[in-house]
């Protein structure tokens, strides 16, 4: 008996010893590779051992810092018509960022209307925002960690090298945490819908200042997985396909996601998130990111817009019809930017809500308290 104690005992004890020399070799390991990193640790909002570290080192994927532009009718010798791009508005100067360029770089640091941006893309989530870089009467710039967290890209600061979640737009480790960006409504859409609603508009060149192949997706089929992403560790929601993309809307504390196989099939919904009327847009005419290796060969996704359908204090109900949206009211005709191009309502446009596009997974994995919209 006291043999068999003795045996039990030692096991015990050896089993702690185990314990404390794996964890201690991570932490080692952890250290090691934060080494690089002059980041505050010490003040974080989430667990280090939570970080995915996907065999990319800091900066591996090099943000864009001095960004060149041409002119649309330029970008046609190497941009094709249905090819998407992150279109944005900022104080009169229209700007687009070829998903083509954004999947090699992931953040563009740009100056657009006197107001410093970031353009983001995580390929992970497909999530695409732009942030207003300016925060306490400093202006940020912004590159690529090379870790990942809830399957989701961290940026960090170059002045402080504090540690951003990029689907939040929030600092989660370093001096910085807490802190959260403002977000700029953005959209994806093809380049032509661009190039036809912004005739002067300026795209993002490839003279990006590095050999990349520019038009060749580096996540082939990404978007046909089957399953949930290889870094994505929370637990499984199953009230969407995890690859299904959804158009996730947030408006004060209530958040609603629009499948793609409803909203691509209707075209128009209008429905209420909280308090607010809203009316989401869905048009045929844009290509995938994520999909076949060359881009121009992707299959058609459609882009997406979401808006406040009042005019005047007048509430608009649209039908969509050969690739415009026909109000019922005055039979204008809108573009997927939310502008009337035709009709009596000809150069008015709808107030934009900030929406996204992402796999439902990562919505869901943020946003778990979300409704979803059902047929």
């Amino acid at each position: 008996m006291r043999s068999r104690s003795f045996i039990a005992s030692a096991l015990v004890i050896f089993i702690q010893c185990s314990s404390f020399i794996i964890a201690q070799s991570r932490k080692d390991a952890r250290n090691t590779e934060y080494l690089e990193w002059r980041t505050n640790t010490e003040k974080r909002t989430i667990n280090l051992d939570d970080l995915e570290s996907p065999a990319v080192t800091k900066d591996a994927i090099p943000a864009i810092d001095r960004p060149r532009f041409v002119a649309a009718g330029d970008a046609r010798k190497w941009l094709s018509e249905n090819e998407p791009v992150i279109a944005l508005q900022v104080k009169g100067v229209r700007r687009a960022y070829p998903m083509e360029i954004l999947v090699w770089h992931e953040v563009v640091n740009d100056q657009i209307g006197g107001v410093p941006v970031a353009v983001t893309f995580c390929s992970v989530c497909h999530s695409a925002i732009v942030f207003d870089r300016r925060l306490d009467r400093r202006i940020l710039s912004f590159g690529v960690s090379g870790f990942v967290y809830g399957a989701n890209m961290i940026l960090y600061d170059r002045e402080t090298e504090s540690w951003w979640q990029q689907f939040t737009g929030e600092a989660v480790v370093g001096d910085l945490t807490g802190k959260e960006l403002s977000r700029l409504p953005a959209q994806i859409i093809s380049f032509a819908e661009f190039a036809s609603a912004y005739p002067n508009g300026e795209v993002l060149s490839r003279q990006t200042g590095y050999m990349r192949e520019y038009g060749r997706n580096p996540h082939l089929k990404y978007d046909k997985l089957n399953g949930y992403p290889s870094h994505f560790r929370g637990p499984a929601d199953k009230r969407l396909v995890p690859m299904e993309r959804v158009i996730g809307v947030e408006i004060a504390g209530f958040t609603k996601a629009y499948p793609y196989h409803l909203s691509r099939a209707r075209h128009v919904i209008h429905d209420r998130v909280g308090a607010q009327e809203i009316v989401v847009f869905h048009a045929d005419g844009t290509l995938s990111a994520l999909d076949e290796e060359d881009m121009k060969r992707s299959r058609d996704v459609g882009s997406t817009g979401v808006f406040d359908p009042t005019i005047d204090g007048r509430r608009l109900l649209f039908r969509y019809e050969n690739g415009r949206f026909i109000d019922q009211e005055t039979g204008s005709r809108w573009n997927i930017l939310g502008k009337a191009v035709s009709g009596p309502l000809q150069g008015r446009s709808l107030k934009r809500i900030a929406h996204g596009d992402y796999f439902a997974f990562a919505w869901l994995a943020f946003k778990p308290a979300t409704e979803i919209f059902e047929q």
